[in-house]
């Protein structure tokens, strides 16, 4: 399935076939959220769900746990082979058939991964025994084409959203304003009719069929500070920014950040709140992992009052949870594809450079990790493991905005535009931190990322005698001390 409204529909697929006892297992991908953007957890996830809703699977997955503890490290290939095709195979005969449903297979980080996924998913056409349906959704990229294109024909059925009939779509985002607007009509003691049949006309009209611009209408409508009605004006006389499908949504997210980030402020101050807000939403848009605004305010070094400004205004477009402790996210990624295509966000304030964000990002980063020291948990003594030491600990000792420059200092540097000092920043950070940052990623589980981001800093810097005989001075300095960890 592709097109707008994906996870919306299927959400609510999921929420129907829960009810009705027929889903058996979920997984939603969201990139930027450390451990479903990517596909280490998603058949071990898939697989536990599994045993919860067919109790018959749940001694052979177990058993299959048993006789390989480390099937959790493996490949997908072992893991989908062993934890599940195994089990549904020598599983006793269902007369019910049940739903898997995977959510935004497109947002996976790995494009490998992908066509992995869908080439094993295949393989549950043959079951015998249990009758497993997948449900998946995504946007129509190559990787999935491609993907689907290595299926047998009869593997698999596509469901094209931008088929649905537009006259279908139209009306129900015209009941969807309708339904939504009304309450505010009395919340606001505003004239009847409010809206009338002409706006809304106008406002199904420039959604096009995108769902994705009704619902951020009315979240810009609902939280303007103007009111209701002023609000919806600025919608209808918001500029076509572009020629493309989305040129309508291109000019209501244009519409919103002028009137939201930018008010009325005099010229010198627009440059200055532009500017923090490329600095702001630009790294949610670019990063890795979301987070709470008080860290990401701390991984920027800048102060948590302008962060917090900066992302107040941005609510029809920004998920700011009212509990500090819950990440920042975009609503949807079509206003990341936004402020990244110059072609769609003509205003060249608010035009997020990837390139540039990373090589900031990195240079955040490397401030953080440069100050890493030795037994940053303060532990009690040699030989403490790390199952020992409780997780409120090293949350305090190493908080979000230090855990994830420890895991992706090299991930922005590679995708940045560095320069010389950035690579002797980096050399003089080896020289001098290496065994603190090691210690780091061990405390919060990320030693392994540690080993791969060593081999690639070896190819890429040349490195190779720097990293040798620091990697040697580790271990042995590990070896001796055994500091709450295992390398």
């Amino acid at each position: 399935m592709a097109g707008t409204g994906k996870s919306t529909i299927s959400r609510t697929i999921a929420q129907e076939l829960a009810e009705k006892k027929r889903l058996a297992a979920s997984f939603f991908f969201t990139r930027g959220k450390k451990d479903i953007s990517h596909s280490r957890m998603f058949f071990t996830t898939i697989a536990a769900q599994l045993a919860n809703s067919l109790p018959v699977l749940r001694t052979p997955i177990s058993d299959a746990i048993g006789n390989n503890p480390d099937i959790f490290k493996q490949g997908l290939r072992e893991q989908w082979n062993q934890l599940i095709l195994n089990p549904l195979k020598n599983a006793p005969t269902q007369s019910i058939q049940l739903v898997v449903v995977i959510d935004a297979l497109d947002e996976c980080d790995s494009m490998q991964d992908i066509q992995l996924i869908l080439q094993l998913l295949e393989e549950a056409k043959d079951l015998k025994t249990v009758r497993i349906k997948i449900f998946l959704t995504s946007r129509p990229e190559i990787p999935i084409f491609d993907g689907f294109r290595q299926l047998s024909g009869e593997a698999y059925q596509d469901f094209i959203l931008h088929n649905i009939p537009l006259d279908t779509v139209n009306a129900d985002i015209s009941t969807f304003f309708l339904q939504k607007l009304s309450p505010l009509k009395a919340k606001h003691g505003l004239g009847t009719p409010w809206p009338d049949e002409g706006i809304i006309e106008q406002l199904v009209e420039r959604a096009a069929g995108l769902f994705i611009y009704a619902a951020t209408t009315l979240r810009f409508i609902e939280d303007g500070i103007d009111g209701p009605e002023e609000q919806l004006s600025l919608v209808l006389h918001a500029t076509k920014s572009s020629r493309s499908i989305t040129k309508h949504l291109d000019g209501l997210y244009a519409t919103l950040l002028q009137h939201s980030v930018l008010r009325k402020w005099d010229s010198q101050e627009c440059e200055q709140l532009a500017g923090r807000f490329r600095q702001v939403v630009g790294s949610i848009v670019i990063m890795f992992n979301i987070m709470p605004a008080r860290n990401l305010a701390q991984l920027l070094q800048i102060p948590f009052k302008m962060v917090s400004r900066t992302l107040d205004s941005l609510r029809s477009v920004l998920n700011v949870p009212e509990n500090e402790s819950q990440p920042v996210r975009l609503f949807h990624l079509s206003f990341r594809d936004f402020l990244q295509d110059s072609q769609r966000c003509s205003d060249s304030r608010f035009q997020i450079d990837g390139k540039e964000r990373h090589t900031s990002l990195f240079r955040n980063c490397m401030e953080h990790i440069s100050q890493l020291q030795e037994n940053m948990c303060d532990l009690w003594g040699p030989g403490v493991l790390i199952t020992e030491i409780p997780d409120d600990t090293i949350q305090k000792s190493i908080p979000l905005h230090i855990q994830y420059a420890c895991r992706y200092w090299l991930d922005h540097w590679r995708l940045g535009n560095p320069v010389e000092e950035d690579i002797k920043a980096i050399r003089q950070f080896l020289e001098q931190h290496l065994l603190h940052w090691l210690e780091g990623l061990s405390l919060i589980g990320e030693v392994s990322n540690g080993v791969h981001m060593i081999i690639a800093l070896e190819e890429i810097l040349s490195v190779s005698f720097i990293v040798y005989y620091f990697v040697q001075r580790t271990v042995l300095t590990y070896n001796r001390d055994n500091w709450g960890t295992t390398i």
